[in-house]
């Protein structure tokens, strides 16, 4: 093998799914960069790998930088691998490859699985583009500001998310994006428990809310893009829709500020529905 970096994708759930070149490169390779050595080790146990390891990821020290450099350095071969699926997609290791490659070093990817691409190719939603945003911020008031800026975009929106945050984060996509979108929620892909269900936000909630099974494990959320004219409640709309809730019932709220602004009724009166007055 040729000296340098090799950026291998291991399965993200089903060994059977990690090719014949990645094994290969990690039996082959003289050092193993891996965000977690102990998770890393089952999968060389499995196959019988016995490469040495060294813990790398963006918290990593110097010395754990320099002892991959040093290896490349001496002509050797590393493989850096993440916890599952392909390393640097929402995982650490940009800086080390590019400081690989900004020494003169060479760096190979060797693909493979990869959540996102797996869970968008079965989604059932547009894929001739698409908009890989990883994982939305944990606190309501960032994530709400997040959707709201995507709301207006065009391009299929794939997120990763925590399992003890998807239910907010739903509540939240419908509040920002509109009930009616349509989206999928992929649940440990490739595992024995894989949950692939695509309905509109709202029914998509309401089914992760009444199975707690939905709330567990690794979960892509995919979400149609903005079609055609699709109204989007911005954010000053948001607070006069509140506003008047607070003094008249939803609908007659919803129907007042329809008749300003042009937006439909149904729209706004599901808003105030999912949004709850402050």
């Amino acid at each position: 093998m040729e000296s340098g970096l090799y950026v291998v994708a291991t399965p993200i759930g089903n060994l059977g799914d990690i090719s014949q070149r990645a094994l290969a490169v990690l039996a082959a390779a003289d050092l193993i960069a891996a965000e977690d050595t102990r998770h890393s080790a089952r999968l060389l146990q499995h196959f019988s790998i016995d490469t040495p390891m060294q813990a790398y990821h963006d918290h990593s020290d110097q010395r754990a930088l320099s002892k991959v450099l040093d290896c490349l350095a001496a002509g050797g071969v590393v493989a850096l691998v993440s916890d599952a699926g392909t390393p640097l997609i929402s995982d650490p290791g940009y800086r080390l490859v590019r400081q690989v490659q900004d020494l003169g070093h060479a760096v190979y990817p060797v693909p493979g699985a990869c959540a996102a691409i797996a869970a968008l190719s079965a989604s059932g939603l547009p894929t001739d583009r698409f908009l890989f945003e990883g994982f939305l911020p944990a606190k309501a008031g960032a994530r709400a500001s997040r959707l709201q800026a995507l709301a207006a975009e065009s391009a299929t929106l794939v997120f990763y998310e925590a399992p003890h945050r998807v239910a907010e984060t739903l509540e939240a996509m419908i509040t920002c994006l509109g009930g009616e979108r349509e989206a999928l929620l992929a649940r440990e892909l490739t595992k024995t428990f894989e949950t692939l269900h695509r309905a509109p936000l709202v029914e998509l909630s309401r089914f992760v809310a009444a199975d707690s099974n939905q709330q567990r494990g690794e979960i892509v959320l995919a979400v149609a893009g903005r079609r055609g004219r699709e109204e989007v409640v911005a954010p000053e709309v948001a607070q006069l829709l509140r506003r008047l809730a607070q003094e008249l019932p939803a609908k007659r709220a919803a129907a007042v500020v329809a008749d300003c602004t042009g937006l439909r009724k149904k729209l706004l009166y599901e808003f105030l529905v999912h949004s709850p007055v402050e």
